[in-house]
């Protein structure tokens, strides 16, 4: 976009004046543009303060100077001073309506902030003044998909394929829908076509590996995800998705190595304690899992966290306290399918079976959605 403004810049009428009055007004213009397009250049270079110098003295001689605005609300959007931004947009759209640039930063804008209807809304406007742009509809299709309109959101895509069948954008965007949508072997499908364009991207090589984590395919996902730490090894995407594939492949040991390593990353995680935890009582090492289940509780609350406690009771045959934890868990959370199997299974192991009959029968008396399972076992406990 910038480059675009810089040759509008360089282009300027530079037409010979036939006055002293016009050669000092074409003499003023040519200040300014150089001055824009010196503030452009040290946009690019990161360096803002000196670019809002420029700005601000283009400004004092010309008070609406399109480029000037435009390019301070750039600034701001880039340093995150969001309504800021929106002020010079605005302004710059005030008195030169319909400005391109000041439409698609302001669009942009909102995006930013999560205002995915609002810069939806200026982008179609955009379209309506200017035209089919690819980098807008990607955008439109993008917006679409973060507001789950997922039909509007393959509509624009669609359109930026007919445009150029490998846009990257495009592609990654709508893998990301299919994956949202669960359709991973179409997500799959995109990515692949992403890859080809860029074999060492390794947001893509994580996305691909987290398909297949989802398919259960784990040999496929440690490949990608051992492929994206081979180029940054530290990505704690990555990390995580290989640690989860271990785990589904019941590969605790490298599992574990795995959590240690995200946990030196992200040392007040509680959902990495919980994983470790985890790895640390399927190897039976129970004393270090309470450990780290109890340092994940000390951060706030973890359901998980919480029910590896009671796996851990169950596996030192404590029952009384695992069905104590349970307890408490289901009076506050009556609906959750999974605290009610473990309290049942809690139950018939320590041959109580009525309480077990009585807990099923409360929930089917209040019409409680209960899994097929559980039903069965209800069946079985009554039977007897």
């Amino acid at each position: 976009m910038n480059k675009e403004w810089n040759d509008e810049m360089e282009n300027l009428d530079s037409n010979i004046a036939l006055t002293s009055d016009e050669i000092t007004v074409n003499s003023e213009a040519d200040k300014l543009s150089k001055l824009s397009k010196d503030a452009y250049d040290l946009i690019k270079l990161g360096n803002f303060d000196e670019a809002k110098d420029l700005f601000y003295k283009i400004l004092a001689q010309e008070s609406e100077n399109h480029y000037a605005l435009v390019g301070l609300g750039d600034i701001a959007r880039k340093k995150g001073e969001f309504p800021e931004a929106i002020d010079f947009y605005k302004r710059c759209l005030d008195s030169h309506h319909e400005n391109k640039y000041a439409l698609i930063g302001m669009a942009d804008v909102y995006r930013e902030m999560g205002n995915y209807r609002e810069s939806i809304r200026l982008w179609e406007h955009f379209i309506v003044h200017y035209g089919i742009d690819i980098t807008v509809l990607t955008r439109l299709a993008d917006s679409y998909r973060k507001l789950g309109d997922y039909e509007n959101a393959k509509k624009f895509y669609k359109q930026v394929f007919e445009i150029d069948p490998k846009n990257s954008y495009a592609l990654t965007g709508i893998g990301y829908l299919y994956f949202e949508t669960r359709k991973y072997e179409w997500a799959l499908e995109n990515w692949l076509k992403m890859l080809e364009i860029e074999p060492d991207n390794v947001k893509i090589l994580t996305a691909i590996g987290n398909c297949h984590r989802k398919k259960k395919t784990f040999e496929n996902g440690i490949a990608y995800f051992e492929k994206a730490l081979r180029l940054q090894n530290k990505n704690f995407y990555a990390l995580y998705g290989l640690a989860d594939c271990y785990r589904g492949l019941s590969m605790h040991e490298e599992s574990l190595h795995v959590w240690k390593e995200l946990l030196e990353l992200s040392p007040n995680n509680k959902v990495i304690m919980t994983r470790l935890a985890d790895s640390y009582r399927n190897l039976e090492d129970y004393e270090k899992a309470e450990i780290y289940y109890r340092t994940a509780l000390g951060i706030g609350y973890d359901y998980y966290a919480t029910l590896g406690l009671v796996f851990i009771y169950k596996a030192k045959g404590n029952y009384d306290e695992a069905v104590k934890i349970l307890e408490d868990i289901f009076q506050k959370e009556p609906y959750n399918s999974r605290t009610l199997y473990e309290l049942v299974m809690c139950y018939k192991d320590m041959c109580e079976t009525q309480k077990a009959v009585k807990i099923l029968e409360d929930q089917i008396l209040a019409n409680n959605p209960i899994s097929a399972q559980l039903m069965e076992i209800y069946n079985n406990l009554k039977a007897k």
